[in-house]
């Protein structure tokens, strides 16, 4: 399904919210004498709620910086000071890591703003009850992405400044997964299929089914982060996902289109291609690893090694070598520095390309692929059939009533994840019988309920990383600690050798919203706002 963001363009409007103590207020800049609550129409914060998130998600927000490298499903030489990869390769920060760390939660904060005036401007009216409900699925949605990745977290008094509400309180993770749930299943509910459909809607253009099954794939991921925190509550809302409806192929997959020339650009073509980012960040070594061991039809189609030679290592516009045989991934923790980490001290080293001043040690290395990822207008995926087929796998594995087999949901997972890439492009296609012979070939091992989940969240994690769903990955990973991963332990890291557990609060938390920021810190582990600190769900 197509979908394109040109309809944000012809909306002129700046929704500022308060969340924490900011200086932004919660208004809408208004010309009283064009516009007003009466005759604005409110599906156009939708379009601009989605797109706010897909920015939050993306590229330099955050994931590409952070979280790509954490998981290692991204690898890089980049190393210290101002060389800001080795934030997510080597946990090292460099000069704006505050700043990249801010700005998911600024971002998916003002996602929840838009949601908000939509909510606001037609909760009222009965006959907008599907619109309602929407910005509701919307605004959890940008919710749930927050408290993953930072922790307690303003919900209940969030965007609140008309209420005189500047300095909100965070609410616990564990009540606010509650309220999480607790809205969308309320929203869900609520929608009425005779009703107006959303329109300005840049994920199904108002196409109210899909916005259901979207709505209840979004309470499977939810309900399944809690499978270790509160089992029952995880059983309790998977069950009734599975129930209400969760997506059926591949074409119900979430996603936006990103439309570069009115700019809207892909954020992780943004980063990748900026020229020292090209040249130093591969596939890691993990992930190629992974996908050689079962000739996964992916490899070929997102990974390429790079021609020959620094100059053509440099060069986008230089097509590389995507022969499976000839994927190499990069080890994480290595850099370029000549010193005991330089990537020809790496074990296995493959020696590089090119010789005298045109010869590049990393030329062998396997990079995310130009002609895909490189595509100012690719796709943000946001959630998909894929990874929701794995979940519904892993609960059928855990005793849940969800419809379905573990292994006919695995299988599903398996060959949705192939054909999710096609929104990419046809260079990303892959044909259906080919997904559907792998898938085949590789059935749910079920030799017992850890071999399989195991299984089942491998292939979440390499599913989400080949959409570049890397925060998705990572969060997936502390939950079910799969794959299992060997921490980079680099001089001057930020989080004690340890793989990062969270994103620390923007550092203006603590300044402009003290005390509610203190409370949420001493909730924390050792009461310290650090990356090494476990949210709650993660036990």
């Amino acid at each position: 399904m197509k979908r394109t963001f040109t309809i944000i363009s012809r909306l002129v409007l700046i929704v500022a919210i308060m969340v924490g103590c900011t200086n932004d207020f919660e208004s809408i800049n208004t010309d009283p004498t064009k516009s007003s609550p009466s005759t604005f129409d409110s599906n156009y914060f939708l379009s601009n709620a989605q797109w706010t998130y897909a920015d939050g998600i993306t590229g330099y927000s955050g994931p590409v910086l952070f979280q790509s490298g954490w998981v290692q499903l991204l690898a890089s030489t980049s190393s210290g000071g101002a060389n800001y990869y080795s934030n997510m390769d080597k946990y090292v920060p460099s000069s704006n890591t505050n700043s990249y760390q801010a700005t998911s939660w600024n971002q998916c904060y003002r996602s929840g703003a838009f949601a908000s005036e939509m909510i606001k401007n037609t909760e009222t009216d009965p006959e907008k009850v599907n619109i309602t409900a929407v910005g509701r699925i919307v605004r959890v949605m940008s919710v749930h992405y927050i408290t993953d990745v930072y922790g307690d977290a303003p919900y209940s008094q969030a965007w609140k400044a008309n209420s005189n509400v500047s300095l909100p309180e965070y609410d616990t993770q564990q009540n606010l997964y509650k309220s999480l749930l607790a809205d969308l299943d309320g929203a869900l509910t609520s929608m009425d299929a005779s009703k107006a459909i959303p329109s300005a809607d840049i994920f199904y253009k108002g196409d109210f089914a899909k916005w259901k099954k979207f709505g209840y794939s979004l309470m499977l991921r939810i309900a399944m982060r809690l499978t270790k925190a509160d089992a029952a509550t995880a059983k309790t809302y998977a069950e009734k996902a599975a129930a209400g409806g969760t997506f059926a192929s591949a074409a119900d997959d979430a996603y936006v289109i990103a439309d570069n020339a009115n700019g809207y650009r892909n954020n992780y073509a943004g980063s990748l291609m900026t020229a020292a980012d090209y040249y130093q960040v591969r596939w890691s070594k993990t992930l190629i690893d992974y996908l050689s061991s079962t000739s996964d039809p992916r490899l070929g189609v997102i990974a390429e090694v790079p021609q020959d030679g620094l100059k053509n290592n440099q060069d986008a516009t230089k097509p590389g070598n995507s022969t499976p045989a000839a994927q190499l991934g990069l080890p994480n923790g290595f850099d370029l520095n000549g010193g005991a980490t330089d990537i020809t001290t790496s074990p296995g080293y493959p020696g590089g390309t090119g010789s005298g001043a045109d010869a590049t040690p990393i030329g062998k290395y396997s990079r995310p692929k130009t002609a895909i990822y490189g595509n100012f207008n690719a796709p943000v995926f946001v959630v998909t059939y894929a990874q929701t087929e794995l979940l519904l796998a892993e609960a059928a594995v855990r005793g849940y009533n969800v419809g379905g087999s573990a292994a006919e949901h695995y299988g599903n997972g398996v060959e949705g994840a192939m054909l999710a890439l096609a929104p990419f492009g046809a260079a990303a296609t892959i044909d259906a019988a080919v997904a559907a012979n792998y898938a085949a070939a590789h059935p749910l091992i079920e030799t017992s309920n850890d071999a399989s989940l195991k299984m089942i969240n491998e292939q979440y994690w390499a599913t989400s990383g080949a959409l570049m769903n890397f925060a998705e990955a990572w969060n997936n990973w502390k939950r079910s600690g799969y794959p299992v991963l060997t921490p980079v332990v680099a001089s001057g890291n930020f989080s004690n050798g340890a793989i990062p557990r969270r994103e620390p609060y923007p550092t203006t938390e603590s300044t402009l919203n003290t005390v509610n920021y203190k409370a949420a810190v001493d909730r924390l582990d050792g009461k310290q706002d650090s990356w090494s600190a476990k949210v709650w769900w993660d036990q």
